[in-house]
């Protein structure tokens, strides 16, 4: 029992990247757990009972648009980093991993229709939940990796740091209200299942964690520069 939990310990404690091997490592592991986590999304829409803020906003402009949902996401994702950027929102190499791949594993996963679409809330319910489990879980991978966190966390933290005495839950409220409009204006599906997201994505996130023993607070992630600076070090 005793080395059951030294593994779980060990499971959940975040990675280091001071060696560029260990950042290669780290830079596979954020884009394998990415890939599963477009999985996640995958099935949260083939739900089909209202999709999360941001999927609602991807989908939205991927119909307005005539384009693929992971070209609509890579499009907002990297319009956000942008904005982080102009924040001045320290920014790691994963976060350009999490642009691409979620979406295009997406479309992936739509493209071999790995999962059929759902026709009634007593299966889009479950296939939903299911979603945001491997989410959960995925999200832990990828922040165990330390080398950014995704674009749209950094908008947040940032606007939160600069709406002055505004909770950042509201703050968040206003950001996933506003994703969640535009993405409705735009033909995006929100229902049922966008209101189990917003309630029940947080609580399952810190259930998964738990299970691992992570502690998000705990991670220490490797800004783009630092990880530039380690690899031309070694050059030199």
């Amino acid at each position: 029992m005793k080395l059951h939990a030294f593994d779980i310990a060990s499971l959940g404690a975040p990675c280091e990247n001071r060696t560029a091997r260990a950042i290669v490592a780290n830079m596979l592991l954020a884009a394998v757990s990415l890939f599963v986590n477009g999985f996640g999304v995958y099935l949260t829409i083939r739900a089909n009972i209202g999709a999360a803020p941001w999927d609602i906003l991807n989908i939205g402009l991927s119909k307005t648009l005539h384009i693929l949902y992971g070209t609509a996401s890579i499009t907002v994702s990297l319009t956000i980093l942008l904005i982080d950027i102009l924040l001045k929102e320290p920014i790691g190499v994963a976060m350009f991993i999490d642009a691409v791949v979620v979406g295009k594993a997406v479309d992936f996963f739509d493209a071999i229709d790995a999962v059929p679409e759902c026709t009634s809330l007593w299966t889009g319910i479950p296939l939903m939940l299911a979603g945001l489990v491997i989410l959960a879980y995925t999200q832990f991978m990828y922040m165990k990796a330390a080398l950014g966190c995704g674009p749209r966390d950094t908008l947040l933290v940032g606007l939160a740091k600069r709406s002055g005495k505004i909770p950042i839950g509201a703050v968040s409220i206003a950001l996933l209200g506003s994703a969640t409009l535009i993405g409705w204006l735009l033909g995006g599906p929100a229902g049922v299942g966008t209101l189990i997201c917003a309630f029940c994505t947080g609580p399952i996130m810190q259930l998964a964690f738990k299970t691992v023993r992570f502690d998000p607070k705990r991670v220490k992630h490797q800004t783009l520069g630092q990880t530039a600076r380690l690899f031309f070090a070694k050059r030199a």
